[in-house]
């Protein structure tokens, strides 16, 4: 393929696309967004949360995985974006997968560059997956975890949690908060 996208891909296209090639890139409407150069403050909480979700599931006994940023999570035919860290339920992936059918818990560390996106666009984009239960917005400055939970009917349940135990059930995870933020 050639180096630069067609003005507008499918999400199927964009994988094709986007294999072996350099860099992060997430397909917003059809058009490829490549993604920011992150600060060592985010690559320091994005390495925590990953860690904190991995030994959450090992210790609740969880048949769930985590898996870090470089997995796709395809919302539409023309979505596809690639979360900081992710939880599913089920057996392992096949070794050569990119994408996450069905994930349980997503989680997207905030910076200035992304934060508009983070808490709208993709809010919005994650919630239309019927597996998705939990979405983890990790502020890093104030220290906080905005929590959105998937309600009864339509209802998507919101709230900012800044110490103690975040309880992630479905599948049944706590998140000790400390973890997230202690090394800052």
């Amino acid at each position: 393929m050639s180096a630069e996208p067609k003005p507008r891909m499918s999400v199927d296209e964009f994988l094709a696309w986007a294999e072996d090639r350099p860099g992060r890139y997430e397909l917003r409407n059809g058009r490829v967004v490549g993604m920011s150069l992150e600060r060592a403050r985010h690559a320091d909480v994005k390495f925590a949360v990953q860690a904190a979700l991995k030994a959450a599931i090992r210790r609740d006994g969880l048949p769930g995985r985590m898996l870090p940023d470089g997995m796709t999570v395809r919302i539409d035919q023309d979505t596809a974006y690639e979360p900081d860290a992710l939880v599913y339920c089920g057996p392992r992936l096949d070794p050569g997968a990119v994408e996450v059918p069905n994930p349980v818990v997503l989680v997207e560390v905030l910076s200035p560059s992304t934060r508009g996106v983070d808490s709208g666009e993709k809010f919005s984009g994650y919630f239309r997956l019927p597996s998705v239960q939990h979405y983890l917005l990790v502020d890093p400055e104030r220290r906080v975890v905005v929590h959105h939970r998937r309600g009864d009917g339509d209802l998507i349940l919101s709230r900012i949690v800044s110490e103690g135990t975040l309880t992630l059930d479905p599948p049944g995870l706590g998140l000790a908060l400390a973890e997230l933020f202690e090394d800052l």
